[in-house]
């Protein structure tokens, strides 16, 4: 009989989505999750392979969890791609995630076959039983894989085309976590722009629908691809202008070079995503733009890594997902000369640390300014909350806050986030 199990995430929302359904699917069986791999009946672990730095950490995490000589459950994105064997080694596919307790009895009973729980399923991740390690955010998935084939993008290979959800379950996923006393609802998908293009509808229809609810809650809109932002920028900045939505704004770029977006195989130029950015902050002012970069990307030449620089000092960017690139095994990209290592070390530091610069430098036009906040986290006496263009300001007090609307004064900034304190 089996009565603990350990759960180890790494990776996006959706990940983690995914780990709060299979906690909630575990506790509907009887069992427990427990911190302490040692003393765990079953561990899980739920893995990302975006970056091969991430993917080599995932293999190491298997390798020592293994030496435990228990029932390890792989899942996540790296069970669908790669060959893992091990005696006590088993997989769950990502579009198998609420069949966790079948899998676990297929293992007990001694039938559980390898392939078993990878096979392609549309499985529709809503309205399931969860356990959420943060009860004041509530995270949905609207839809599973994108329209874009990337040659850099191991996801794509994992999560293939486009399955939107339908939107009735969404809009009831989002009343259900609501009930349950969830004050933020961050929508995620690869690519939330492209919602609803492969079924007869879209996703202004969709925020609509979620933002007439009536109900108190703040909505993170999560990444949305320039192409797919185009066609909709004008309904969507007006919708941003909703009083529930957080001034949050996450379009990936990727490069400020459009040659270097040609060999990537995206869909849009530089120009539509200055067009964007311009519109939005016309519209408005203080939203609070995320973007990601790839440096280094194969054959990139140093006028084209000086255009990206350029771009990031043109739409100076609160947010700056970057990464250096790293080649993915069965990529198109993987096949092209690479970029020498300390080349690459070397761009990705100096828009890293252009980045910084430019981010305390905004920061700190805060500095004493007055700021309402919505505070969603905690641990021991600091607090961290978000502002309405979602930026986050630390507050350290002894008195409970949490998932209270304060005012605070920006004491200090920082590239990354504003240390405040009640006002």
């Amino acid at each position: 009989m089996i009565k603990f199990i350990y759960i180890e995430t790494y990776g996006c929302s959706a990940n983690q989505n995914n780990s709060e359904i299979i906690r909630g699917k575990l506790k509907e069986a009887g069992l427990e999750e427990t911190n302490s791999p040692e003393i765990a009946d079953f561990l899980i672990l739920n893995t990302c392979i975006v970056k091969g730095p991430t993917e080599n950490r995932m293999k190491g995490r298997i390798l020592e969890l293994s030496k435990l000589g228990k029932p390890l459950i792989i899942t996540g994105c790296m069970p669908e791609i790669r060959k893992l064997k091990g005696k006590n080694i088993f997989l769950l596919g990502i579009n198998h995630i609420t069949e966790i307790n079948k899998l676990i009895r297929r293992i007990l009973e001694n039938k559980c076959k390898k392939a078993e729980f990878l096979s392609p399923n549309k499985e529709i991740k809503l309205n399931c039983s969860k356990i959420s390690q943060n009860k004041l955010i509530g995270i949905t998935q609207i839809s599973e894989g994108c329209l874009g084939n990337c040659n850099y993008c191991i996801t794509k290979i994992v999560k293939k085309d486009l399955f939107s959800y339908p939107e009735d379950k969404i809009i009831e996923n989002i009343k259900s976590d609501l009930a349950s006393g969830c004050r933020e609802i961050w929508l995620t998908s690869q690519d939330n722009a492209a919602y609803g293009l492969d079924r007869d509808t879209n996703l202004i229809d969709l925020l609509k629908k979620i933002l007439s609810i009536n109900s108190l809650f703040r909505l993170r809109l999560g990444m949305m691809n320039p192409e797919h932002v185009l066609p909709i920028l004008p309904e969507l900045v007006e919708i941003y202008k909703n009083e529930k939505m957080y001034k949050f704004l996450h379009i990936p770029v990727q490069s400020g070079s459009n040659p270097v977006l040609k060999r990537m195989n995206r869909k849009y130029k530089v120009e539509n995503f200055i067009k964007i950015i311009g519109k939005f902050k016309k519209e408005i002012p203080n939203i609070t733009l995320a973007t990601d970069i790839i440096s280094a990307y194969p054959q990139e030449t140093q006028e084209e890594h000086e255009e990206t620089l350029k771009l990031i000092k043109q739409v100076n960017p609160a947010v700056l997902n970057l990464t250096r690139y790293w080649a993915r095994p069965g990529t198109l990209a993987a096949k092209e000369k690479q970029i020498d290592s300390k080349i690459a070390r070397a761009r990705t530091l100096e828009i890293q640390k252009l980045h910084l610069s430019l981010s305390l430098e905004e920061n700190k036009k805060l500095e004493g300014k007055e700021l309402e906040v919505f505070v969603n986290e905690k641990s021991g006496t600091t607090y961290f909350s978000r502002t309405r263009n979602y930026k986050i300001v630390i507050i350290k007090l002894q008195k409970n806050i949490l998932g209270k609307t304060v005012k605070v004064r920006i004491k200090k900034a920082f590239s990354h986030y504003l240390l405040g304190e009640i006002s």
